[in-house]
């Protein structure tokens, strides 16, 4: 395994995840006004100039450009290297937690694995991005994610003899009780506490990190979303009845868990004995 956990791997694979976030800021510009993401070229949003590979180059581009379009000077988002320096960053991680996967179990199933894992990341960084900026968890991305992941999960380990019926109660149980969590604070507050977004999300969220480790998840996204809405009410950005999109939180939760579930589970149990 160290063979594949040296520099010049992680460079390979943060660069795959430079182009996919490239990729990802597209996806989510066209969702957003409705345009095909497998067709066309990618165009300034000001001026609508056409982009040369020049303007696309993920990062390089945009330092290179200083943030500002080459053609009309219009500022450019922030967004857009943020995004992709992410999606590298997690691709790396994901990386080195399922590496071990290629020689623990079936070839085809690690290589599967890591892709799924892959996959999954990207969406949830569109979930991420598209809630902050629209206030809405788009259906035609969370959906495709749920059958992905309950099929690859449930369908896909069961081919490769992975998991076993406590395995697959596990996840069912963890992602009926957080989507019924959610449910209930929407049903509650009347959609204005939490929306049905953010019940699909949590659903999602248990198929794909199971217990103990979506109730960390969740513990950590409500944390994050006090932290952060405490310190917008004190710098006056936001005020006791602005709404917040909350799916940023719940992504943040859920790659915390992901990668850090274990240690913080050990840390906590340290706090209360």
């Amino acid at each position: 395994m160290d063979i594949l956990l040296n520099l010049p791997v992680f460079i390979l694979v943060f660069a795959l995840g430079l182009i996919v976030g490239s990729f990802l800021n597209c996806f989510i510009y066209r969702l957003a006004k409705k345009e095909s993401f497998v067709s066309g070229r990618s165009h300034c949003p000001y001026c609508f100039h056409t982009l040369s590979w020049k303007d696309l180059v993920p990062l390089a581009s945009f330092f290179y450009l200083k943030g500002r379009c080459r053609y009309c000077k219009e500022r450019i988002s922030v967004q857009y290297p943020l995004v992709e320096f992410s999606t590298g960053l997690l691709f790396v991680l994901v990386f080195i937690q399922n590496v071990q996967t290629l020689f623990v179990h079936n070839l085809v199933f690690a290589l599967l694995n890591i892709i799924f894992w892959l996959i999954v990341s990207s969406i949830l960084i569109v979930i991420f991005v598209y809630d902050l900026r629209h206030y809405i968890v788009p259906d035609s991305v969370i959906y495709p994610a749920v059958l992905l992941t309950a099929v690859w999960r449930l369908a896909g380990y069961g081919i490769f003899h992975v998991f076993s019926r406590n395995l697959v109660i596990n996840i069912l149980y963890s992602a009926l009780s957080a989507a019924a969590f959610f449910l209930a604070i929407v049903l509650v507050s009347r959609g204005k506490g939490m929306g049905m977004g953010d019940v699909k999300l949590a659903f999602l969220m248990g198929l794909l990190l199971g217990f103990p480790d979506i109730a960390v998840a969740l513990a950590l996204s409500f944390f994050l979303g006090a932290a952060v809405g405490t310190v917008l009410i004190a710098a006056g950005k936001k005020g006791l009845k602005s709404e917040v999109p909350f799916a940023p939180f719940l992504v943040s939760g859920t790659f915390l868990a992901l990668f850090f579930a274990e240690k913080i589970m050990d840390f906590y149990m340290k706090l209360i004995i």
